[in-house]
């Protein structure tokens, strides 16, 4: 049935589809009828940063931003959710079109640059939430921020979402805001996360509660920049991190007539890229810092080999689109039979 649904959508606009795609599950979710598009997915628990997951396949921020979805996303089996990217004031994001699809590659080239109503909205909604499953919130830095001014913008997230968050992830790897990548490196990415951890000691300490933190990395890194983000991330203390976020490189749909299109690549060719870090992180880690795998999860293969390499949780985007609710029964049923 998703099938069918997924044709019709796709001959529409690709941000008009999702919004469509995404009000239509509400629908469902508020008749009654969602259980007709979810499938019934069997527990499979695992503790990751002091947390428990029903099972260990959750939805990667970006698909719900402002968290106006949650409890229609939340019937559908995941097992956690993550919102956002959201930022401390509201703003639109890159001028349309951003977005564009690659059917053939099975994969998706965005440009949206953090379009979002703001912190004030994000909290409203999941204050209002029915969902009780585990949350993620995915804060950044507004467009309008300069780098050496960033550490404030994420000081105010993480003290906003702090007491509504089950865990945190900072965002700084999307290819989207002008120079956020460039807090992925050297003395920028070690100051920015001594500042993150302080911030969560300091809300630690008001509200009584610890909110564990992770880190979103791109893929476009090599062999050296993972060591170093994986020694940065060990020497501050930080609680997780997430491999990885959408690529710049052109190489696996170079050919495509939306390949010069700016903005960041999902699907299926991130997958072998994200898979690279993600080993690479391990190797310095190994089990003393969780690893969240995100990137090019088509199918329960491509889910079960980023546990297989050392992640303990794995997210999905893309794949979701293209292969709707079915991609997350399939997807914890490979890595059950893993185990």
């Amino acid at each position: 049935m998703y099938g069918v649904i997924r044709n019709l959508l796709f001959r529409l606009p690709p941000e008009q589809a999702h919004t469509i795609a995404l009000s239509s599950l509400d629908l469902a979710q508020r008749l009654g009828v969602l259980g007709v598009f979810a499938p019934k997915i069997d527990s499979l628990p695992v503790n990751v940063m002091g947390l428990d997951f029903p099972n260990p396949v959750g939805l990667a921020a970006g698909l719900d931003k402002n968290a106006d979805h949650l409890d229609a996303l939340g019937a559908l089996g995941f097992g956690f959710i993550e919102v956002g990217t959201v930022t401390p004031i509201a703003q639109p994001g890159n001028p349309r079109p951003r977005m564009f699809r690659l059917p053939e590659h099975q994969a998706i080239i965005n440009r949206m640059g953090f379009n979002n109503e703001g912190l004030e909205h994000l909290l409203e909604r999941v204050d209002n939430r029915h969902y009780k499953g585990v949350l993620g919130i995915n804060v950044g830095k507004n467009k309008d921020t300069p780098n050496d001014e960033s550490e404030s913008d994420y000081r105010k997230g993480i003290s906003a979402v702090y007491t509504r968050a089950d865990y945190i992830t900072v965002n700084v790897s999307s290819p989207n805001t002008p120079g956020l990548r460039d807090l992925q490196f050297g003395d920028s990415l070690k100051g920015l996360l001594v500042a993150i951890k302080d911030e969560q000691l300091k809300c630690q300490k008001q509200h009584g509660r610890y909110v564990p933190v992770a880190v979103k990395i791109a893929p476009d890194m090599d062999d050296g920049g993972i060591r170093f983000v994986a020694t940065a991330l060990r020497e501050t203390g930080l609680d997780g991190v997430i491999a990885t976020n959408t690529t710049i490189s052109r190489d696996a749909v170079a050919g495509h007539r939306h390949a010069k299109e700016a903005g960041g690549l999902s699907g299926a060719p991130v997958r072998e890229a994200s898979l690279r870090v993600i080993r690479g992180l391990y190797a310095e880690l190994g089990d003393s810092l969780p690893i969240i795998g995100v990137g090019g999860i088509m199918d329960g293969e491509s889910a079960a080999e980023k546990i297989r390499a050392g992640a303990k949780l794995v997210q999905v985007y893309t794949g979701f689109i293209y292969r709707g609710p079915d991609l997350i029964r399939e997807a914890v049923e490979a890595i059950r039979w893993m185990k």
